[in-house]
C-alpha cells in the first residue's frame, strides 16, 4: 500500500515514546563519547547524560546496548538533543525506597561516611543523612569508630523538599547491644581466649568490648615488656586476641590480658642469656642512666651508662646509640626472679688497660695533654682514653717544685716518658722530667765546680737561707749565714745576685752558694 508524505509523517511520529519533562525513564545506551554518554529514550532525538555522573569504574563498564534509568531535564527543542541526569533518577529512586520505609516503619541500611559538628554522616541509598551524636549509641568519644562500617538506622525527620534526613542508630545498637551482652556473659569464663575491639584508650589501659560487654585491658597485662602508654601497642577500633583474667558474674566486670596468650620471656632467662653470651637487640628506649635493648618481644635488657665505654667518665647514653639501632652486647647478669637482664657494649671492645699493656712499656714515650692537676701531681691523657699519673717528684730533675701548678697547666700538651705500667691496678706512671737526660750525671759535672760564681735568680726566701735558680734552670741554696744585703732591705723574689758555689753534693743532688767574698758583687751589698 502507497502512503502519501502526511501518512508516513504520522506514522514516524506515532513510533516514538511521549517524552517529557520531569520524569524517570529507561534508556539505552548508543555510545560513551569524552564529552559524555549518548542514550536512547525512545524519542526522536537522542538524549545526553554528562560524563561527570559516572565514575570512571562504571565508564568502563558502560557498552553500547546497556539499560540506564535516567530523569528527564530538559527537552531542547522540536528537534533539540533531550538533557538528561543519572544522579537525579538515582536520588528519586533512593526517596522512594526511603519513603517506603517510613510508610512501613522500617529500618534502612546504611553507612557511617564521616564526622561533622554535633553527629555524624551516613549514606544511605546514595542520600546523604544526619545521625545526631545522640542518637549514634556510642559515647561522644567513641564516634569514630563508627565511620566506615554499616548499620541499621530508622528515619527520624524529613521534610517534603526531600533535602533533609535525620536518622537514628540509637534503638538498634541498644538491642543489639543488649543481644550481645546476653550471648557474650553466657560465654565468658576465666582462661578463655576471645576477640574484641579496642573501644577506648587511657593512661592506664584499654576498654576492650567483648560484644556487648567491656573487659578492661591494664597496661601492666598488656606485654611482658616495658611500655609508656598503651597507645604504643593498640588504636581504638583494633581487633585484638585476649585472655579473661578475671569474670565477676555479679558486677559483670572483666580484667582482660593480652601477654597471658605468650609464654613470659623471662621464665627461662637464665637458661637463654647466661652471663657471657653475646646477644644481638633493637635499643627502643635511652634514658639518662642508659639504654634498653628489646632482644624479643616482652624481653628488654639494660645497658648502663658505665657499661657503654671504657671511659673514666662516659657521655649521655645518645651519644653511643640511637634509638632503633641494632647492637651486639655481652650478657653480664640475668635473673628471672629479678626480671633484669644486664648487658654491656664496653665488654666486647678491648680494655684500654690491655692496650695500654700492650703498646707501652717502660721508656715508651708518649705525649698528651694534661688533664688534671692535684696537689701531688698531674694526669696527662693518652690516646687510649685513659689518664698517666705525673707524680710532682718527676716534673724537674733541678728544681724544687712545691705544687704541680708551678710548670703545668691544665689542657697543656706535653712529653713524657712511661716509667711503669700495671694493668691490674689500671695505673700507668709517668715523667715528664724523664724525656731529658738528668743533667746530675754529665751536665751539672762538667759544667759547675766549687768556687765557681754564677749569676743567680732569687726563687724564694727561707729562715735557712735562699733557694735561686742557676744557669740550666739548676736550683741551689744561698746558705742564711751566706747571704748579703743592700743596706735598705733583705733579698727578694725576683732579685737577680752574684753567688760562688761553696758544695756541690752530686749523689744528694744539692748545691750550696755564698755571697760572701764574691768578685761580681754588685756595689751596695754587704755581708748580712
Amino acid at each position: 500500500m502507497d502512503l502519501n508524505e502526511n501518512e508516513l509523517s504520522k506514522l514516524y511520529e506515532e513510533s516514538f515514546h511521549e517524552v517529557e519533562e520531569g520524569t524517570l525513564i529507561k534508556g539505552r545506551v548508543i555510545s560513551v563519547k569524552d564529552a559524555g554518554i549518548v542514550v536512547d529514550v525512545g524519542y526522536k532525538s537522542e538524549g545526553f547524560l554528562p560524563r561527570g555522573e559516572f565514575s570512571e569504574e562504571e565508564i568502563a563498564g558502560l557498552k553500547p546496548g546497556n539499560d540506564v534509568e535516567v530523569f528527564v531535564q530538559r527537552i531542547a527543542d522540536a528537534e533539540g538533543t533531550v538533557v538528561l541526569s543519572r544522579s537525579k533518577a538515582l536520588r528519586i529512586k533512593a526517596w522512594e525506597v526511603i519513603d517506603e520505609a517510613i510508610k512501613a516503619d522500617a529500618p534502612l541500611e546504611g553507612e557511617v561516611t564521616g564526622k561533622t559538628k554535633g553527629g555524624l554522616f551516613v549514606d544511605i541509598c546514595g542520600v546523604s543523612a544526619f545521625l545526631p551524636g545522640s542518637q549514634s549509641g556510642v559515647k561522644t568519644g567513641e564516634m569514630d569508630s563508627l565511620i566506615g562500617r554499616k548499620f541499621q538506622f530508622k528515619v527520624l525527620k524529613t521534610n517534603n523538599k526531600r533535602t533533609m534526613l535525620v536518622v537514628s542508630r540509637k534503638n538498634f545498637a541498644d538491642e543489639e547491644r543488649s543481644k550481645k551482652k546476653t550471648e557474650t556473659l553466657a560465654r565468658i569464663q576465666e582462661g578463655a581466649v576471645t576477640k574484641g575491639t579496642v573501644k577506648n584508650i587511657t593512661d592506664y589501659g584499654a576498654f576492650v568490648d567483648l560484644g556487648g560487654v567491656d573487659g578492661l585491658l591494664h597496661i601492666s597485662d598488656m606485654s611482658w615488656g616495658r611500655i609508656s602508654h598503651p597507645s604504643e601497642m593498640l588504636s581504638v577500633g583494633q581487633e585484638i586476641e585476649v585472655v579473661v583474667i578475671k569474670f565477676d558474674p555479679a558486677t559483670e566486670k572483666v580484667t582482660l590480658g593480652y601477654k597471658q596468650k605468650m609464654q613470659d620471656p623471662w621464665s627461662n632467662v637464665d637458661e637463654k642469656y647466661p652471663a657471657g653470651a653475646r646477644v644481638t637487640g633493637k635499643v627502643v628506649s635511652i634514658t639518662d642512666y642508659g639504654a634498653f635493648v628489646k632482644l624479643e618481644e616482652g624481653l628488654e635488657g639494660l645497658v648502663h651508662v658505665s657499661e657503654m665505654d671504657w671511659a673514666a667518665k662516659p657521655k649521655h647514653p645518645s651519644k653511643y646509640v640511637n634509638i632503633g639501632d641494632e647492637i651486639e652486647a655481652l650478657v653480664l647478669k640475668s635473673g628471672k626472679d629479678e626480671r633484669r637482664l644486664s648487658l654491656s657494649l664496653k665488654q666486647l671492645k678491648p680494655s684500654p688497660w690491655q692496650l695500654v699493656s700492650q703498646n707501652y712499656t717502660s721508656g715508651t714515650l708518649v705525649s698528651g695533654k694534661v688533664k688534671s692537676i692535684t696537689d701531688f701531681g698531674a694526669f696527662v691523657g693518652l690516646p687510649e682514653g685513659v689518664d698517666g699519673l705525673v707524680h710532682i717528684s718527676d716534673l724537674s730533675w733541678t728544681r724544687h717544685i712545691k705544687h704541680p701548678s708551678e710548670v703545668l697547666k691544665k689542657g697543656q700538651e706535653v712529653d713524657a716518658v712511661v716509667l711503669s705500667v700495671d694493668p691490674a691496678k689500671e695505673r700507668i706512671a709517668l715523667g715528664i722530667k724523664q724525656v731529658k737526660e738528668d743533667p746530675w750525671k754529665k751536665d751539672i759535672p762538667e759544667n759547675m765546680h766549687l768556687g765557681d760564681e754564677v749569676r743567680c735568680n732569687v726563687l724564694r726566701t727561707t729562715d735557712f737561707g735562699v733557694f735561686v735558680e742557676m744557669p740550666g734552670d739548676v736550683e741551689g741554696l744561698i746558705y742564711a749565714s751566706e747571704t748579703v744585703k743592700d743596706e735598705n732591705s733583705g733579698l727578694k723574689e725576683g732579685d737577680q745576685v752574684w753567688a760562688r758555689i761553696i758544695k756541690l753534693d752530686l749523689d744528694n743532688r744539692k748545691i750550696g752558694l755564698s755571697m760572701k767574698n764574691v768578685k761580681a758583687m754588685p756595689e751596695g751589698l754587704s755581708a748580712i
